[in-house]
């Protein structure tokens, strides 16, 4: 028994480097607190990346809560092809556990192992295909889905976290900085969502969840600081509409953070 176990996860490792050997760059998106808009910054860092003519996957590695495909306006949808990932448009392309459920409304209610087990085979036994980058968007915390990915895919060009400026998150966003550094990896950048509230009528800005947080510890960890995210109806609508904010508006804060991305894998 034990040696056939052996065998099956040596031939889907075998599977899991030949589906990465075909992408050139991996990027991880986590955070250490649920709620700070990871998804949201996932689906935008990717379709910019993908309007730029480069050929992106997203794997929406949050089991528990797979919010990607209502992002992209592909919830309850299914891949055109069997053993696809489900095709935006020609240059991006999601898998995610919401498109192999009878319901997806159902829960997924697993314990470690068998999440271990879904996302090994979602990069197994799915054909990516070629692509330039591949975007990870994981559950919050420091668990089994972080650490699978980070074990899974060795050769990633490093992780973003994301955080929101209040301390109750920051305190967590220092977990996530410290469980990047205790796997060797690297971290892209630091980004501060929700950071002050513009008002579409007046223009004032008010620091709803103060403000500066994300940037000071980006600076405390001598890590990167690619950009603070306002709060912004908008972004909301466009979440909710299928349409990430940077393919809405032309001045996105989103596309500072794309280009700074885009940059730093590159080199």
């Amino acid at each position: 028994m034990e040696q056939d176990r052996a065998k099956q996860m040596a031939e889907q490792d075998e599977k899991i480097a030949q589906t990465l050997s075909g992408i050139k760059h991996k990027i991880i998106v986590m955070s250490g607190k649920g709620g700070v808009g990871k998804s949201t910054v996932t689906s935008n860092i990717a379709y910019g990346l993908s309007r730029k003519g480069y050929k992106v996957g997203i794997l929406d590695a949050d089991l528990h809560g797979p919010n990607i495909p209502v992002m992209f306006g592909s919830y309850g949808k299914y891949p055109a092809e069997s053993g696809k990932p489900y095709q935006v448009d020609e240059n991006l392309c999601i898998v995610s556990l919401s498109f192999y459920s009878a319901n997806v409304n159902d829960p997924a209610i697993w314990r470690g192992p068998a999440k271990i087990g879904v996302i090994r085979q979602l990069l197994a036994d799915i054909n990516w295909g070629k692509l330039d980058y591949l975007v990870v968007d994981l559950p919050p915390g420091t668990g089994d889905e972080p650490l699978t990915i980070a074990q899974t895919i060795p050769d990633n060009d490093g992780c973003v976290i994301v955080t929101t400026p209040q301390e109750v998150a920051l305190a967590d966003t220092r977990k996530s900085i410290g469980f990047a550094g205790l796997l060797n990896m690297k971290v892209i950048g630091v980004i501060e969502n929700m950071s002050g509230f513009v008002c579409p009528h007046c223009g004032k800005t008010t620091d709803i969840f103060s403000t500066g947080g994300g940037e000071a510890t980006a600076k405390k960890y001598k890590l990167d600081f690619l950009g603070k995210i306002p709060l912004n109806p908008q972004i909301m609508i466009g979440a909710d509409n299928g349409t990430p904010h940077i393919g809405l508006a032309d001045d996105s804060p989103f596309i500072a953070i794309v280009d700074r991305v885009e940059e730093k894998t590159k080199n």
